[in-house]
């Protein structure tokens, strides 16, 4: 059977439900899954719960997803620039669960490797430990975290062959390698897709047997904070 799909709506078919949970890869608007987020979007699937750094911005991204309503809880680093999000949380409208960074990095990472929890320093002595297992390995506190998976992976790469080996380009790799593991079926969008055996096997970064469904994508590639210095006269 083909990975291959010829949309974002007929890869995500049969995939979705009301309450499930979510993976979606990026960091800011680099490197997410967009199309499958539309896709999700016009499904209109709600009470999700997304695994995911941030939650896009107002308009785009997974952002569309919560101006919508259409997710429940949140597991993220980092509001960022959604004011949406902020709002949602602080009126109750929001579940969230707060991660450091690295800490949910590798809660996503345990949970595609099999691994229920792990034992780390990070948020010793403060509300991110409050409830959780504490333990002493070589007279220092640990706290225990717990690994995630999901019902579904949505991720993004730069190219694919036909049997679902994804490379990545450059930052735009950042959680989708990891998430991709951790998903009952991964989806992925990616910019090109070529015949099996193109890709050298030392540049691909997430195996086929990870993923399950492919599509090729036409995508806007906004810059979060366009920042520019001001011309220098001579």
């Amino acid at each position: 059977m083909t990975k291959v799909y010829k949309n974002a709506e007929h890869a995500l078919d049969g995939l979705l439900f009301d309450g499930m949970e979510m993976m979606a890869g990026g960091f800011g608007l680099c490197g997410i899954p967009e199309n499958l987020i539309q896709a999700i979007h016009t499904a209109g699937t709600k009470d999700i719960s997304i695994v995911s750094n941030n939650c896009g911005v107002d308009g785009f991204g997974l952002g569309i997803l919560l101006d919508a309503k259409q997710i429940k809880k949140m597991y993220s680093s980092y509001v960022g620039e959604n004011k949406e999000f902020e709002r949602q949380y602080l009126e109750g409208e929001l579940e969230l669960e707060f991660n450091p960074q690295g800490t949910l990095a590798e809660r996503i990472r345990a949970g595609g490797a099999g691994i229920p929890g792990f034992f780390t320093k990070t948020g010793v002595g403060t509300v991110v430990a409050d409830g959780k297992e504490h333990k002493e390995f070589q007279g220092e506190t640990y706290i225990m975290e717990t690994g995630l998976t999901a019902d579904l992976s949505i991720v993004k790469a730069w190219k694919a062959d036909t049997e679902g080996n994804l490379i990545y380009r450059k930052t735009a790799r950042n959680f989708n390698p990891m998430m991709a593991t951790a998903g009952k079926v991964t989806v992925a969008e990616v910019e090109e897709i070529v015949p099996a055996g193109s890709l050298d096997p030392d540049h691909i970064h997430t195996p086929g047997i990870f993923v399950q469904r492919i599509i090729q994508g036409n995508h806007e590639k906004r810059i979060e904070q366009r920042t520019v210095r001001a011309r220098e006269e001579n």
